[in-house]
């Protein structure tokens, strides 16, 4: 199999893989400690340029915590696409020269 097929594939299951993951949100949870002793979980994140925090109920923190993997798992995978795209753009590039 030639490699800019076998890249294209890559490309195309990368492409499936992110379109699956579901919903997502940046962000990490830390459990918080009241001055009277109560804890709660917080979300703390950065969006276009700006920290933001907020409160999460232990009814969402299970929701939210998938949210935010599937946010960590779409970056990775987006990271990996970009590479695959530049290789295989050198690819057809060097074929279109010859």
């Amino acid at each position: 199999m030639k490699k800019s097929t076998k890249l294209k594939k890559e490309i195309k299951k990368l492409k499936q893989e992110m379109y699956e993951l579901g919903d997502m949100r940046p962000g990490s949870l830390t459990k918080q400690i009241r001055s009277w002793g109560k804890e709660y979980w917080q979300i703390s994140y950065t969006h276009r340029g700006r920290g933001r925090t907020g409160y999460v109920s232990d009814k969402n923190y299970e929701k939210i915590k998938i949210e935010i993997e599937n946010h960590r798992i779409f970056k990775e995978l987006g990271k990996k696409l970009i590479d695959l795209s530049i290789e295989y753009a050198k690819l057809t590039d060097k074929d279109n020269d010859s």
